[in-house]
């Protein structure tokens, strides 16, 4: 009990303190007000506007959007569910204290995005697929690898992607509207609830679409107005290179700004970010993240066309170049105009500053917005974060309704019917509304300390396994189900080991004795997920040698090599059933198996009249009164053939992409 209140009580201060850390400073004016109402109001127009235009009384149209997006809400929605309220704060304090060269998170996407475009998404469209664990059941048949991914994927989403992203966003309307936090948090999620509960798919991207207008404008300003405050791009990094706290120990180098700030390949074994994890142990998570994972795949293939799809992926990644100018050089700037304050080492002085002993460096971003920003910008600030908040938070909440849905409800309830589906998808949506609301006191407690660094060591422990099965099942064909699942086993235990013992022994303070065992600071995080995704693959390949072979007509469409075979594919396992309308013959009458509105008697149809509860809630639904989808489901059948032009065109644009992220990457090195 008494350790209860204890920490309580920490986080009632750490409220009080946070409410306070840039109050002094944070005056909103009425202007500010406005602009807020205007942006609620234009983002809960357009997501209502586009549940009209939504087919979202099928499971295909509410989460794949009836597959009919076309390649630049696409491109759009890829970038802004990637870009949360975490990476304004995250990276934005990364830079202040580091320099650029976490800016190679964002730029290794330009690469991946590619791959995501040509590679996987083909593989995914010929298999007909729904979500990546239903891939993978049909690519090694059973339900264990399934059901594994399923929890694993809800698991990360609920706690590294929706707690980081709703204390970074909580965090900016604390400071700047002064509201209750749970009031703020509340707020947010009940209005990105509403159109994520009604329309689907297709309004989380059309939203997504103007939330990123929102966000590269908003940011840009604020990336002008801090290079005009500090004296332009030469200036910051002359000021930067001398931003050394005046508290901080002579005897160490705390607080003193790396040699290596403004280049991203550093040393191999002593830097922050090794160059060698850098360019592979990165590139194993990136792969993860924009090619395997839910949230993003999704989008993709929503995409009307297969040319559409790859579109999105180019757009996506010549937005992936702006979080430098637009998170990156912020904190940096941020970092030179107040070190005693972002730039803070000693444990007291950050106390003071932002009651966080570890540093303050996640304050950079928020500083910036609070003492540069004047009226009216300051309120289209807090419209960017609320952006980002808002697109990565519909994000998550449609595709884990989608992956509970379509892989774990219809597990269990193998003849699950249509509208059951609907139901069950939305209802899910609120389920995940209230965890992150309960949530909230946890992640206040934690005080985001190092918050990016965290979501990117957890992911680091535990995607690497995943990753492997699925570059082994698309490329190999004699990969098999034991060997698939036994290695994502292995791969889930050494690296659950290696989590354990990171956050059981913490971390050293600058200046501080190094206490851990030499593999945790010995192995960087990046190179631990080399050695994790090489573990887990060797796994995989011995096992499925050691294990029959699975027969050519159950891979057919299921791997690179096969994804334009059209003979007729055998599935290992038969998927659980989805009971459509039937028809009552006759005049072609439809009716839902499990809906009692339509009574057949005597060979005639009499038509039941519901209550105005129930037609509100089959509207809610996008389900008619007579049982059909309020808008007819489109055929979402679609080729991975290409028009030789447009093929051509999509071919060059992506090779410019790649040049552009050559470029810099060479440039900054």
């Amino acid at each position: 009990m008494d350790r209860t209140t204890g920490v309580m009580t920490t986080v009632w201060s750490r409220y009080n303190s946070t409410q306070a850390l840039l109050g002094e400073t944070a005056e909103i004016h009425w202007a500010d007000i406005v602009v807020i109402a205007v942006y609620f109001a234009i983002i809960l127009g357009i997501g209502l506007w586009s549940t009209r235009r939504a087919n979202r009384g099928s499971a295909k149209g509410y989460f794949l959007a009836g597959r009919g997006m076309s390649w630049w809400p696409v491109g759009a929605s890829l970038f802004a569910s990637n870009i949360g309220s975490v990476h304004f704060v995250g990276l934005a304090g990364t830079a202040s204290a580091s320099g650029i060269a976490v800016v190679a998170y964002e730029w290794n996407a330009i690469f991946i995005l590619v791959m995501l475009g040509w590679i996987f998404v083909p593989v995914y469209i010929s298999a007909g697929v729904f979500t990546m664990p239903e891939y993978l059941r049909k690519r090694f048949g059973g339900q264990r690898i399934t059901v594994y991914l399923s929890v694993v994927s809800l698991l990360l989403y609920v706690f590294t992607k929706i707690s980081a992203d709703i204390f970074a966003g909580a965090v900016f309307i604390q400071q700047s509207l002064k509201w209750d936090l749970y009031l703020a948090v509340v707020l947010l999620l009940a209005i990105t609830a509403v159109y994520t509960v009604l329309g689907g798919l297709s309004a989380v991207i059309w939203t997504d679409t103007a939330q990123t207008v929102i966000m590269i404008a908003g940011a840009f300003v604020l990336t002008g107005l801090s290079l005009s405050q500090i004296g332009g791009y030469e200036e910051m990094k002359r000021r930067y290179a001398l931003s050394v706290p005046a508290v901080r120990n002579n005897n160490t180098t705390c607080g003193i700004p790396p040699d290596d700030s403004l280049h991203m390949f550093r040393d191999p074994l002593k830097s922050d970010l090794p160059w060698p994890g850098i360019t592979f142990g990165l590139t194993i998570l990136a792969t993860w993240y924009w090619c395997t994972d839910q949230v993003i795949v999704q989008r993709c293939l929503a995409a009307k066309t297969i040319e559409h799809s790859k579109g999105g992926c180019i757009l996506a990644g010549y937005l992936k170049i702006l979080p430098f100018f637009l998170m990156i050089l912020p904190g940096m700037i941020s970092r030179a105009l107040y070190p005693d304050e972002v730039g803070c080492v000693d444990p007291d002085e950050c106390l003071r500053h932002c009651q966080n002993a570890a540093g303050c460096s996640n304050v950079a971003y928020p500083k910036l917005v609070v003492r540069i920003m004047p009226t009216g910008l300051r309120g289209l600030m807090l419209a960017v974060m609320l952006a980002a908040l808002m697109s990565s938070l519909t994000s998550i909440f449609n595709s884990s309704s989608t992956i509970f849905t379509m892989d774990i409800w219809r597990k269990f309830r193998t003849q699950s019917t249509e509208r059951e589906l609907m139901i069950v998808g939305r209802l899910f949506v609120v389920l995940l509304v209230v965890i992150s609301i309960v949530w909230i006191p946890i992640v206040q407690a934690a005080q985001g300390g190092q918050i990016f660094s965290y979501i990117q060591a957890v992911t680091g422990y535990l995607s690497p396994p995943i990753c492997a099965s699925f570059i082994l099942g698309i490329f190999w064909k004699r990969m098999t189900e034991p060997g698939a699942f036994w290695g994502l086993m292995s791969g889930l235990v050494v690296g659950l080991i290696r989590l354990v013992m990171d956050f059981a022994y913490g971390s050293p303070g600058c200046g501080e004795p190094e206490f851990r065992p030499a593999v945790l600071w010995r192995v960087h995080f990046l190179y631990f997920a080399m050695i994790l995704f090489a573990v887990s693959a060797i796994v995989m390949v011995v096992v499925s040698l050691c294990t029959p072979p699975i027969d050519d007509k159950h891979l057919v469409r299921l791997t690179w090599a096969t994804r334009h075979n059209f003979e007729e594919r055998y599935d290992l396992s038969e998927p659980p059933e989805t009971v459509e309308m039937i028809d009552l013959g006759g005049e072609g009458e439809t009716a839902d198996t499990e809906m009692n509105d339509i009574k057949v008697k005597a060979g005639k149809s009499t038509v039941e009249v519901p209550s105005p509860w129930k037609r509100c809630f089959d509207w809610m639904c996008g389900i008619s009164q007579n049982g059909q989808s309020a808008v007819p489901e489109p055929d979402i059948s679609i080729s991975i053939d290409e028009k030789p032009r447009s093929r051509l065109i999509i071919n060059i644009n992506a090779v410019i992409m790649m040049c552009v992220g050559v470029f810099l990457w060479a440039f900054y090195a």
